[in-house]
């Protein structure tokens, strides 16, 4: 699965050394946490070795070499750094099992932190003892978990004080506090203020009724324009509705009681502040870390545009004009939901997969009230899908072949046994390889949904009809090899290359 691994090095290079180089430099200058542990970094100003997420000054090119291994790093005579800790990189057995569990912890805790999970929960979710997670969440971060989970509690609680009129009793429990008086005083001790003080220091107006807003931060430029024709294009009717300048969907999420939350989110942008604007109605506030989480991933948020475009600088020379500093790769709100339309999409154009997703949802999904023209079901969950009593037969009345109903059942079940995992903190190479044993699922779905689904930044779909029509000339081979060049951002490279169609 050469197309689908994250590392940045771990395939035969295909290229010059320079080539290579250059790419290695530009996943270092970004940054990005998803490429940490994936090489490292010789300093020879210093002597020092680095992991890609080191905090100290940016060496200049001339002076890094680049390694597989921090063995390599120090084989060739560089000491490792003590900012940033190689020995505490993902993929350095046995440490690599505490800083990956850490930061797969902290990832459920940011998505999650409302739901009162208890540590002893959360571990052994992730198949450890609390004990063990404690420690390695302190080893990784330098607080223990609990104390995280606080720190995101009290966020998600400051934004809906100042950008909704939820009661503050409403306010406390939407944060995963057990009880006014727990959340006065969490404020109190962090903060030196009452939440009802904070709330009239903070607002600049009138907060609208009935809905809460939360505005997410990016890294100018954010092409927004080309994500909402992307998935205006892909609309799913009954779930979707893309305006002009606006994203509207349905939303049903489970909350910590067992039940479920229904209703719509919205998300425009606001340019002059570089921020997006991200609305729902206040029955999702029990909710409303997962809404933002996955708001986040769906709009690619979190992305460095100006390390993306100078890592792509070898794709503008193959399609000059093609890059655009801003580019982002579109997520998914909902992974089943997308995984499912992966499998549809296959050998299919997008309007036809489109209209087969509209039946399902249709016949299948969840009917919503969200007074929102347009918007009235939700996707069916795994769990639906596996209670059919034939999906074949099911799915066959509404126009899907057998094998596609039986690769969307059997990723159904998978994750309905949790051996298959589309949630925040998983590692993707692990889920495709699960991805292509399933019968009927091949390269280019698995690296469809390792983009869309699992927010990875460096798959490629060679055999891809859209890929092929914006580099003519070369096979999916030569496609392949090409890319080896855009390293370590394929994926942008895919929409780059979609985006000039």
């Amino acid at each position: 699965m050469e197309d689908v691994t994250s590392a940045a090095v771990a395939s035969t290079d295909l290229n010059s050394p320079q080539e290579r180089k250059r790419a290695l430099y530009a996943a270092f200058a970004s940054g990005d946490a998803r490429f940490d542990g994936q090489v490292f970094v010789g300093v020879s100003s210093t002597g020092i070795y680095c992991r890609t997420v080191c905090t100290a000054k940016m060496p200049k090119y001339e002076n890094c070499t680049f390694f597989h291994s921090a063995a390599e790093a120090e084989a060739a005579g560089y000491r490792p750094c003590l900012t940033c800790r190689p020995e505490m990189a993902p993929g350095m057995a046995p440490v690599d099992a505490q800083a990956s569990l850490a930061r797969r912890a902290a990832a459920m805790m940011r998505e999650n932190c409302a739901d009162g999970r208890s540590v002893e929960a959360m571990a052994a979710r992730l198949g450890y003892t609390g004990r063990h997670l404690r420690r390695a969440f302190e080893a990784e971060y330098g607080v223990p978990p609990s104390q995280y989970a606080l720190t995101c509690r009290l966020l998600l609680a400051k934004s809906l004080l100042t950008d909704s009129d939820l009661p503050i009793a409403c306010v406390a429990e939407a944060s995963g506090f057990g009880s006014v008086r727990r959340f006065n005083d969490a404020f109190k001790e962090r903060y030196r203020l009452t939440p009802g003080q904070l709330r009239k220091r903070s607002r600049s107006g009138d907060a609208p009724s009935g809905v809460v807003t939360v505005r997410l931060g990016y890294r100018p430029p954010f092409r927004f324009d080309e994500v909402l024709a992307f998935f205006r294009d892909r609309a799913l009717a009954g779930v979707e509705a893309v305006g002009e300048s606006s994203y509207v969907r349905a939303v049903r999420l489970p909350v910590s009681d067992g039940g479920v939350s229904t209703g719509w989110v919205r998300v425009e942008d606001d340019p002059e502040k570089n921020r997006l604007v991200v609305t729902m109605n206040d029955e999702l506030a029990p909710c409303a870390p997962q809404v933002i989480a996955r708001v986040r991933r769906m709009f690619d948020v979190d992305c460095d545009p100006q390390a993306v475009a100078t890592g792509l600088a070898a794709l503008e020379e193959a399609v000059p004009g093609a890059v655009r500093e801003g580019t982002r790769l579109p997520g998914c709100f909902d992974p089943f939901e997308t995984a499912c339309r992966a499998v549809l999409g296959q050998q299919v154009s997008v309007a036809a997969a489109n209209r087969l997703a509209a039946r399902i949802v249709e016949a299948f999904g969840h009917p919503i009230e969200t007074g929102v023209e347009g918007i009235e079901y939700a996707w069916p969950t795994p769990a639906d899908i596996c209670a059919l009593d034939s999906i074949e037969d099911a799915l066959g009345q509404l126009g899907v072949i057998k094998t596609r109903s039986r690769v969307i059942a059997a990723i159904a079940r998978l994750l309905e046994s949790g051996e298959l995992d589309f949630g925040s903190g998983t590692i993707v190479e692990e889920q495709v390889q699960r991805l292509l044993a399933i019968k009927g699922v091949g390269p280019w779905t698995a690296n469809y949904i390792a983009m869309r689904v699992l927010s990875h930044p460096d798959a490629f779909l060679e055999s891809d009809v859209g890929v092929a029509h914006a580099l003519p000339d070369l096979s999916p081979k030569q496609r392949l090899a090409l890319a080896e060049a855009w390293r370590p951002w394929r994926s942008y490279a895919v929409m780059t290359l979609w985006n000039t169609l």
